[in-house]
C-alpha cells in the first residue's frame, strides 16, 4: 500500500529529486514561453502580413506542436541510443540558448515561427528521455506515485505558468531582453540540474549501420502486437486532444464570460488545479484504486464537463467545471502512463514514448487546427455564443465515443495480463 508520505520518500532520493526539479523548472518555462511567444507574435512590432490575431495565436501553438508530428517517433528511437541524462541536458541548454536569440532576430512572424519550431524539436527529444528515465530511478512499486508526482508537477506548472506567467513577464519587461533572459535562464538552469544525475545507464551498442526506419517499424510492430500498450497510448491521445481543444476554446469562452480573451489563462489554470488534485489522490491511493475503471470514469466526466461548458455564463461556475474537467483527465492520464512504463521492456521505452509523444502532439495539433476552423465557421453561421455552444456539444460527443472505445481495448488486454 502506498502511504501518505510516498512523495516525500521519492523526493528523499537525491537522483529522483534532480530529475523532478529539472522537470519542474522546464515545464514552468514551457508555459511561460508559450505566453511570451503569443505576446510577441500578436504585437504590433512584428510583421505579420495582415494575418488575423486569432490565426497568429493558432500558428504559434501549431508551430510548437508540429515537430512532434514530424520527428516525435524518430526522436524516441535516438533516445534509446544515448544516455537519457545527456539527451535531457543538451535539449534544455539548446532550448535556453534559442530563447535568448529571439530578441536579436528581425521582427518577422515567419522567423518567430521557425524559432518556435526549432525549440519544439528539442522538446520532442526531451520528452521521451524524461519519461524513459523515471523507471531507471524508481522501483516498480513506486511508478504510479512517481507518475502522479510528475503529472502533479506538470499541472502545477500549468497553474503557475498560465496564472502568473503574464505578470511575471511584465515584471521583467522593464529590463532589456528581460523576458527572454527569464525563460532562457530557466531552461539553462534545468539543464545544469540534470548534470547531477547518475551516469551508470546501460546503453546497448549501436549497430555499425543503424537503420532508423527499421527501429521505427519495430516500434510500430510492437504496438500492433500489444493492444495493452497501444490502447493506453490511444487513451492518452484522446486525453491530450481534449486539452488541446480547450486551449483554443477557452480563449473564446473567456471572451463570452468576461469580455476579455486574455483571461483564458485562468480557465487553463483551473483545469491544471483539477489535474493536480487528481494526481495527488492517485499518488496517495493509487494502489487501492488500481482495479477501478478510472479511465472510463474520466472520459464520461470530461464529456459531461464539455457539454456543460456549452451553457455556462458565470466565471466561477466555468472555473469549477474546469477543475472537474482536469480531475477527470487525471483519471485517464496517470494510470495509462503507469501501464506503459510498467509493461514496456526497457529497450523499447524510448521508441514507445517517442511514438506516444508523436501521437500526443498530433492529437494536440489537429484539435487546435480543427477547433479554430470549426469555431470560425460556426461563429460566422450562428454567432459567438451559439457557435461556441455547437462546437462544445460536438467535442463532448466525440470524447465520449472515442473514450469508451479506447477504454474497452485496454480493459480487455489488461484482463489477459492480470
Amino acid at each position: 500500500m502506498v502511504s501518505n508520505n510516498t512523495f516525500l520518500k521519492l523526493l528523499s532520493d537525491r537522483h529522483f529529486l534532480y530529475l523532478w526539479s529539472a522537470q519542474l523548472i522546464s515545464q514552468l518555462a514551457d508555459k511561460v514561453l508559450l505566453i511570451l511567444l503569443i505576446a510577441i507574435a500578436t504585437s504590433e512590432t512584428y510583421i505579420s502580413y495582415t494575418v488575423p490575431v486569432n490565426s497568429r495565436e493558432s500558428m504559434i501553438m501549431i508551430a510548437s506542436t508540429l515537430p512532434a508530428i514530424l520527428f516525435g517517433s524518430i526522436a524516441g528511437i535516438y533516445v534509446d541510443l544515448y544516455p537519457k541524462r545527456l539527451v535531457m541536458m543538451v535539449c534544455n541548454i539548446l532550448r535556453g540558448l534559442l530563447v535568448l536569440v529571439i530578441p536579436f532576430l528581425p521582427k518577422m512572424l515567419i522567423l518567430l515561427l521557425i524559432t518556435t519550431f526549432i525549440i519544439s524539436i528539442f522538446t520532442q527529444l526531451f520528452a521521451p528521455a524524461e519519461q524513459s528515465a523515471i523507471p531507471l530511478l524508481v522501483p516498480e512499486s513506486y511508478l504510479m506515485s512517481a507518475n502522479a508526482l510528475f503529472t502533479l508537477t506538470m499541472m502545477g506548472s500549468m497553474i503557475v505558468g498560465f496564472a502568473i506567467g503574464s505578470p511575471l513577464l511584465h515584471l521583467f519587461s522593464g529590463i532589456r531582453f528581460g523576458q527572454e533572459l527569464l525563460v532562457g535562464g530557466m531552461y539553462l538552469t534545468a539543464g545544469l540540474v540534470l548534470f547531477f544525475l547518475p551516469q551508470n545507464e546501460a546503453i546497448p551498442p549501436k549497430a555499425p549501420q543503424h537503420n532508423v526506419w527499421k527501429d521505427l517499424k519495430d516500434g510500430l510492430q510492437y504496438l500492433k502486437q500489444n493492444p495493452l500498450i497501444s490502447g493506453a497510448i490511444l487513451q492518452l491521445v484522446i486525453f491530450y486532444g481534449v486539452f488541446a481543444a480547450m486551449l483554443k476554446l477557452s480563449i473564446n469562452l473567456s471572451e463570452i464570460i468576461t469580455n476579455n480573451r486574455t483571461d483564458f489563462g485562468y480557465l487553463l489554470a483551473a483545469t491544471g488545479v483539477g489535474l493536480a488534485i487528481g494526481a495527488l489522490i492517485l499518488g496517495h491511493f493509487g494502489d487501492r484504486l488500481a482495479k477501478q475503471p478510472l479511465p472510463l470514469i474520466g472520459f464520461v466526466g470530461m464529456a459531461l464537463m464539455l457539454l456543460m461548458f456549452a451553457v455556462v455564463k458565470d466565471l466561477w461556475l466555468a472555473l469549477t467545471l474546469a477543475v472537474i474537467l482536469g480531475f477527470n483527465g487525471s483519471l485517464v492520464g496517470v494510470p495509462m502512463l503507469t501501464v506503459i512504463q510498467k509493461y514496456t521492456p526497457e529497450n523499447m521505452r524510448g521508441k514507445v514514448f517517442g511514438l506516444l509523444n508523436n501521437a500526443e502532439n498530433i492529437a494536440i495539433s489537429l484539435p487546435l487546427a480543427i477547433a479554430a476552423v470549426t469555431l470560425d465557421a460556426a461563429i460566422s453561421q450562428f454567432g459567438n455564443v451559439q457557435g461556441l455552444q455547437l462546437v462544445m456539444v460536438i467535442c463532448s460527443a466525440i470524447v465520449l465515443g472515442l473514450g469508451l472505445w479506447s477504454w474497452s481495448i485496454t480493459r480487455r488486454a489488461l484482463e489477459k495480463v492480470l
